[in-house]
């Protein structure tokens, strides 16, 4: 019977050592496996508090990928609320730029960064907080957004626009009723627009702001002064006045008034042509160029210039520099960057 037990204690003894030794001796490169999937993957806000972030998560194939659609897709979070229209946001960023807003602005740094987020493309305050990699080809990021910081930051340039826009508008009569006027309601305008943007963004994130206007508030004052603000139009070599009447038409269409030549603000056209001869062609052809000048008479300034040319051509060169295509011309015209009088105006005040 001792021989038995004997046998039996050897038996296990070699069982417990031929486990150790299995346990102690690394696996195999064929046979691993990836970690396992993070929490975060399948809710954000298991890792996250809810009441402290906003989150989301996003993959890719390369990590790159993966956390810019981690930042896009929690840019997504606030819906359309937060967005701004491209061409609002262009505008504002260029203005910062050229330095426009620095006479009515109390913190230049923060429209720097006003301008920088005014697309809001990316969110102040966000950054990726984790990744991971299953071990093949799918990476995985989340972004997260601290209310905080996010609201420290959105609350001063809220501010700061809300600032700027009371200097904007702060004016006499007498100014107000001017381009000027007119340019600088337009762009407070803008920054009004950006400012409701960042007022939704602060609301989602538990931080209502109150009181603040639209720009299309402002926008329909600006609309109201050009109504009273006559422009004469001048122009040269247009014998058949077609190119004075699609003048005419773009500014009308802004709201501005036909004015005289006594007028404190004059368009001063004038239209140049030259034949064009081009080979192994039997038409023959006029290049018509035409330039035009917004002036301020009172302060000799040019407001607007813009040029633009084409080309006519018919059987003579008579005909060719006398057919001088209306609609075209027409359309050139509407294509003057008349809605950037603001900033040009507010530019040359600097």
């Amino acid at each position: 019977m001792f021989k038995r037990f004997f046998y039996v204690l050897l038996l296990c003894l070699c069982v417990l050592l031929i486990y150790g030794a299995c346990a102690g001796a690394p696996a195999s490169q064929g046979t691993s496996s990836p970690a396992r999937q993070p929490d975060w993957i399948r809710d954000p806000y298991s890792k996250y508090d809810r009441n402290l972030y906003v989150a989301a998560r996003g993959s890719g194939n390369n990590p790159q990928v993966a956390e810019s659609t981690a930042l896009g897709n929690l840019v997504g979070t606030f819906d359309r609320s937060i967005q701004i229209d491209e061409k609002i946001s262009t505008s504002f960023q260029q203005a910062v730029k050229s330095g426009v807003t620095a006479n009515w602005s109390e913190n230049t740094a923060i429209d720097t960064t006003i301008a920088s987020s005014a697309g809001m493309d990316t969110l102040l305050g966000a950054e990726i907080g984790e990744t991971w990699n299953d071990g093949k080809n799918e990476y995985w990021a989340v972004a997260i957004l601290d209310k905080q910081k996010a609201i420290l930051a959105y609350s001063d340039m809220v501010k700061s626009n809300q600032a700027m826009i009371r200097k904007l508008i702060d004016m006499p009569a007498s100014e107000k009723g001017s381009l000027e006027g007119y340019a600088r309601y337009s762009l407070a305008a803008v920054v009004a627009d950006i400012n409701v943007s960042y007022g939704n963004l602060l609301t989602f994130i538990g931080m209502p702001v109150q009181g603040l206007q639209r720009g299309d508030d402002f926008r329909l004052e600006a609309s109201s002064i050009t109504k009273t603000i006559p422009v004469g139009i001048t122009v040269r070599n247009d014998k058949s006045g077609r190119i004075q009447g699609a003048f005419a038409k773009a500014l009308s269409d802004l709201g501005f008034q036909s004015g005289g030549a006594n007028s404190r603000y004059v368009l001063d056209v004038d239209i140049a042509t030259s034949h064009v001869e081009l080979a192994n062609n039997a038409n023959k052809f006029s290049r018509i160029e035409v330039t035009g000048n917004l002036k301020d008479t009172m302060s000799g300034t040019v407001l607007v210039p813009y040029n633009f040319n084409f080309r006519e051509g018919h059987t003579t060169q008579a005909e060719a520099c006398r057919k001088k295509d209306k609609r075209r011309i027409q359309k050139q015209v509407r294509r003057i960057p008349f809605h950037v009088i603001a900033k040009e105006i507010i530019i040359l005040k600097k």
